[in-house]
């Protein structure tokens, strides 16, 4: 088939390259530069031939990759990624800055896309027979859906078709490594019988560098092809690597990849049209794994054999942007490498790298504030010259660098390198595709709009603060919600950062991440806008949705959303949901987020009117069935449904609120409740409130509901001022009498004082607080346990000044108190310090502190406590 190397005009030359190597980079522009080829090959889809041209296109900025998705299931897809380092990217431009043919001659993505459907298909049926414990898996392959063929898994195939290799950075096109595999196969081990079933923990530029005494493959790769200068012959480091790619290819193979040899096969027939069409004089640009197979004689009718009844499907194709981060191993991309971002660099700036390198760290670190002069540069470049000479490497490397960074930059420290391994060493480069590219239609809609938002992807996170009175703000807010909704997660919504907590501020986390434009290609069957997708996508989910609060959720979306079209849906839906629902439980679970969105209506301009009305008529159900609902509840049963009793309070509050602000119109603003009442008619005022709390008085004084209920009802009661102090007292006695059981009194108490709020009622009302520790010493000890949990949960959620404020009050007892409750002469109170039980403590203390049992130490400590 040809050679691997030859002089001019003895071609082809077949290139085997390290994928993303800047070493290969270089190496293949000297061999195409010396040889001058007539057309160029590489190892990729053949469908990106139409788009070949884009990389020379000015917009484009790598990294970048070629997306393959199907077109009737675009979640099913494959990246083929390339950085302005990767050896396959620089032969592209080449061949395009001298106007010479190239092509991609891999095996088709239609292909492999297809297969891979059909692969995972057999997996999961072989996983069913056998367990978990009969499949062990596989790092996706480059040019390949990745494990799961979904790209948002983190096993897109690589970037030119070779199987990568997670296990180590050989990645050059060896076997996929086991994915669990923790070091390389002894090169020096007897093979196999049958080497493809042990290949999978075998990653050739592993065995190669432990072969040539390295523990270390990266550190291998580096000093054998990064570090060295250019040779005389351009074609020398191909055939070396070459020589050693056919020698581990006799032991192990294909490496247990059997579709490695059908895209080998589809690989030498390409070569053979292009011989047919240039002559000899052509280059091959391919991982070095598959130079000994396509060197190799066979025969047309064998290759096409290994073709014969492929699967197929239909699939688009286009640019997409990439990431640094994305090219790193630790993203689980099966060609990844270590440092992306170190790569770029010695691709970037041949001459002088560590000096270029080590001023970059410096500016980074004097951004974080950190003191880094040029006195410290000349040190840390002379120090790792001098461990580059001391280890015996041609120059220094990332290990001498980062170890200089460490002792003069950073003080010994590593904390401030883990910023520079995240910013630099990886790095955050987000790459750029032309307007040109193909695109769904809702994918050129999303750019228009963040061009007209000015809102531009970024692979590193930063925050978003908004003001949503401001027009900008608050369309930047519809896109990112409609986009949530899509499943395009863009942003996250975040605490806001400037203390507010006002609807008319959101605060957000913005990343975009590569699976996001396959992300965008699936919403795309939604419809062609991102309004319109976003519409369609809410009114079907309104349809399909299991649960009445699932609809809740989904008109608050909307409203976010601003979703005008879909509302109407999905108010239908959610008030047909809402009248065969009867659980009260759901209802109470979907009302608060309803009542949530009512406050969207000001800031937002959306109309809330047929939302108020759901609302009320969903609450008057909650009224109804909430208190027969709380019988008989066992302990989590009660606990659940309290939080519900919170939740409804807290949207009957707003709901309320919502509809005297309407009935009243916009010059009440600002007024409170009990005013604007004043001046409405009877029919305006007739609000839920009223309402509501009948429905906690009855909740308070039932005996069937469980005490965490009644206790809870009780507080919201005399929080809200519809219980005075004394009757509140009067029910508290009454639930921590001796005749109720030690569990459901503590259990009262946990739903009348519990909660952050809960001690300051205790610290102001000292009568409440009595009655508490009245109850506390009067427990039983058998008992005691059995309600230490639960109290001690309940207490615990306070402040610590609130708890020791609670604590001076108890030592103090009635004799600082007022008279009024003094006279209540609880026990636990005394007029003076007990000093017998405050001396029983002493040993104890002690013994925390590590003093000896003396009586000087006894006194001292009895004085403290005095």
């Amino acid at each position: 088939m040809g050679s691997a190397h030859g002089g001019a005009g003895s071609g082809p030359w077949i290139l085997g390259v390290r994928h993303h190597g800047p070493g290969s980079a270089r190496a293949v522009r000297a061999a195409l530069d010396a040889q001058r080829p007539r057309a160029v090959l590489i190892e990729g889809p053949p469908e990106a031939d139409a788009l070949v041209a884009l990389a020379a296109d000015e917009e484009m900025r790598p990294p970048v990759a070629l997306l393959a998705h199907v077109v009737d299931e675009p979640g099913r897809s494959a990246f083929w990624p390339f950085a302005e380092f990767s050896p396959e990217w620089v032969a592209v431009n080449w061949a395009l800055e001298h106007g010479v043919p190239v092509r991609f001659i891999d095996l088709p993505a239609a292909h492999s896309l297809a297969m891979r459907a059909e692969e995972e298909k057999e997996e999961e049926r072989e996983r069913e027979k056998e367990g978990p414990a009969g499949w062990e898996g596989e790092s996706g392959a480059e040019g390949e859906p990745g494990a799961g063929g979904q790209s948002g898994d983190g096993g897109e195939p690589g970037d030119g078709g070779e199987p990568g290799a997670a296990g180590g950075p050989g990645a050059e096109g060896g076997p996929a490594a086991d994915p669990d595999a923790e070091s390389a196969a002894d090169p020096d081990a007897e093979p196999a019988a049958d080497p493809s079933a042990e290949v999978l923990r075998v990653d050739p530029i592993a065995v190669l560098a432990e072969t040539a005494g390295y523990d270390d493959p990266e550190r291998w790769w580096e000093d054998v092809v990064e570090y060295r200068g250019q040779t005389a012959d351009a074609l020398a480091p191909f055939a070396a690597l070459a020589e050693a790619m056919g020698a581990l290819r006799e032991v192990y193979g294909a490496g247990g990849h059997d579709r490695d040899l059908v895209r080998e096969a589809y690989m030498r027939l390409q070569m053979r049209v292009a011989a047919k069409e240039f002559g000899p004089e052509y280059a091959v640009v391919c991982g070095a794994w598959h130079v000994p197979a396509l060197r190799e004689k066979t025969t047309v009718t064998a290759d096409r054999a290994l073709l014969k009844g492929l699967p197929k499907a239909k699939v688009d194709m286009t640019w997409v942007p990439w990431t640094h981060r994305r090219l790193a191993r630790a993203s689980g991309y099966g060609a990844g490498i270590d440092s992306p971002g170190w790569y770029a660099h010695l691709f970037a700036a041949p001459d002088r790298p560590v000096e270029r390198w080590l001023t970059k760290v410096a500016g980074l670190l004097r951004d974080e504030d950190r003191l880094v002069s040029s006195a410290h540069v000349i040190e840390a470049v002379r120090l790792a010259e001098t461990l580059a000479v001391m280890r015996g490497r041609p120059l220094p490397g990332l290990s001498e660098t980062t170890d200089a960074v460490r002792a003069v930059f950073c003080d010994g420290s590593d904390v401030p390198l883990s910023l520079i391994h995240d910013r630099l060493i990886v790095g955050d480069v987000l790459g750029e595709v032309p307007s040109a590219a193909p695109a769904v239609p809702l994918q050129r809609d999303l750019t228009r709009i963040q061009k007209s938002l000015r809102l531009k992807p970024e692979a590193l996170e930063r925050e978003l603060e908004l003001d949503l009175r401001q027009a900008n703000d608050a369309e930047r807010s519809r896109l990112l919600h409609r986009l949530r909704l899509l499943g395009i997660g863009w942003g996250e919504p975040a605490a806001a950062t400037r203390g507010s907590t006002g609807t008319f501020r959101e605060s957000w986390r913005l990343r975009w991440e590569p699976e996001l434009s396959v992300r965008v290609a699936e919403a795309g069957i939604w419809g062609t806008t991102v309004l319109g997708a976003a519409t369609a996508k809410a009114e079907s989910d309104a349809v399909g949705a299991a649960a009445l609060a699932d609809v809740t959720a989904l008109a608050e979306r909307c409203l976010l959303a601003a979703l005008p079209d879909a509302l109407p849906v999905v108010m239908r839906v959610l008030a047909d949901r809402a009248a065969l629902d009867a659980d009260v439980g759901h209802l109470a679970q979907a009302l608060p987020a309803l009542v949530r969105s009512l406050r969207y209506g000001d800031v937002r301009g959306t109309d809330t009117g047929a939302l108020t009305e759901v609302a009320a008529g969903l609450a008057e159900r909650v009224f109804v069935g909430l208190a027969p609902a709380c019988a008989g509840l066992d302990a989590d049963g009660a606990a659940e449904m309290r939080t519900h009793v919170d939740a409804v309070h807290g949207a009957v509050g707003l709901l309320d609120d919502e509809r005297h602000a309407k009935a009243t119109g916009p010059d009440t603003a600002g007024a409170t409740a009990t005013d604007t009442a004043a001046t409405l008619p009877p029919s305006a005022t007739d609000g839920i409130r009223p309402r509501w709390y009948t429905v906690l008085h009855t909740l308070g004084t039932r005996d069937t509901v469980p005490g965490v209920i009644r206790g809870r009802a009780v507080r919201l009661l005399l929080d809200e001022g519809e219980l005075s102090q004394d009757e509140a007292g009067r029910l508290m006695g009454l639930a921590l009498s001796v005749g109720t059981p030690p569990a459901e009194a503590a259990a009262w108490i946990d739903g009348f004082v519990g909660g952050g709020s809960g001690g300051m009622l205790l610290v102001h009302d000292e009568r409440l607080l009595g009655l508490v520790d009245a109850w506390l010493t009067s427990v039983p000890a058998t008992a005691f346990t059995d309600v230490l949990p639960l109290l001690r949960r309940t207490f615990s959620a306070y402040e610590p000044g609130v708890r020791r404020t609670l604590g001076e009050l108890v030592r103090r007892g009635p004799a600082a108190q007022p008279a009024a409750t003094a006279a209540v002469g609880v026990p636990g109170f005394a007029d003076a310090l007990d000093e017998e039980r405050a001396a029983a403590v002493l040993p104890v203390v002690r013994l925390l502190l590590g003093l000896d049992a003396s009586p000087e130490d006894s006194d001292a400590l009895a004085e403290a406590a005095g």
